[in-house]
């Protein structure tokens, strides 16, 4: 939840250009991969750098986002380009009463010709958290980081319990910023209505949820900058978790007292350890 003064147009959009930037420096987003969206429930003024207007079916209805803004970026943008001219890789999609259609806004320069194939999971997401919580804002990453990627082939990561005590246990920040832990998706075809609501389900859940095969989505009622944190704490851990399994595993990684003492010393609740 926001409150005024709200970040302007502009600083949103800088902000999305300085995600894709770090996505991009952590090799989460190769080629056009990897998709951003926020949820806005303000009033907006579009009109200056999205002046182009059309009408448009959701791939969902999505009543609860009746009159929210969202920017989305394109399908086939290179999330590290955004930065270098947010309005050719980025649209607004305003959601008309009854949630089933929208007004598409675009820039005179737009350079893509519809938003991500995967917006149907960006609008379960954000519809489920905004009615849950009742947030003014909500900031979805979506992206593929390499060893996550990679660990989410590996049967026994695929059960949440083996997953985040695994992953969990290389650092103290892990569990600080992910306390209620990674959520796991098992593999459905990208854009298909089985992953949106399966994604939109394990997001109740958890702040990221690793897609079986297909990366991760992060989530935050803060900023689109706080999702892509922890879309690299969670990294991270992975990368840990990688380069122990190439070595034979001679590392434990803290122990579950080691674990439980960081949480109680900084107020964290969690029931993962």
């Amino acid at each position: 939840m926001l409150t005024p003064p709200y970040p302007d147009l502009e600083t949103l959009l800088h902000e999305m250009g300085r995600v894709g930037r770090r996505l991009d420096e952590i090799g989460a987003c190769e080629g056009a991969a990897g998709n951003l969206s926020v949820c806005l429930c303000w009033e907006v003024d579009t009109s200056c750098l999205f002046p182009c207007a059309s009408k448009i079916k959701l791939p969902l209805a999505v009543p609860g986002l009746a009159g929210a803004l969202l920017l989305v970026s394109g399908s086939g943008v290179r999330l590290r380009e955004i930065i270098d001219a947010p309005t050719t890789a980025v649209a607004c999609v305003r959601v008309e009463p009854g949630g089933e259609e929208a007004t598409l806004h675009t820039a005179r320069d737009c350079a893509f010709e519809r938003v991500t194939s995967e917006f149907n999971s960006h609008l379960a997401a954000h519809h489920d958290q905004v009615a849950a919580s009742r947030t003014n804002f909500h900031a979805l990453v979506h992206a593929q980081p390499l060893h996550l990627t990679y660990l989410s082939h590996i049967a026994r990561y695929q059960d949440e319990t083996f997953l985040n005590t695994r992953l969990l246990r290389w650092q103290p920040e892990t569990i600080l910023n992910l306390p209620d832990g990674i959520g796991f998706v098992p593999f459905h075809v990208p854009g298909s209505a089985e992953l949106s609501a399966a994604g939109a389900e394990s997001l109740r859940r958890h702040r990221l949820a690793l897609w079986g095969g297909h990366g991760v989505m992060a989530r935050s009622e803060l900023s689109l900058m706080r999702a892509a944190d922890l879309v690299e704490y969670a990294e991270t851990a992975a990368r840990y978790e990688a380069l122990n399994l190439a070595a034979g595993e001679p590392g434990v990684g803290l122990s579950p007292d080691e674990i439980r003492a960081v949480c109680r010393a900084s107020g964290i609740q969690q029931d993962i350890f």
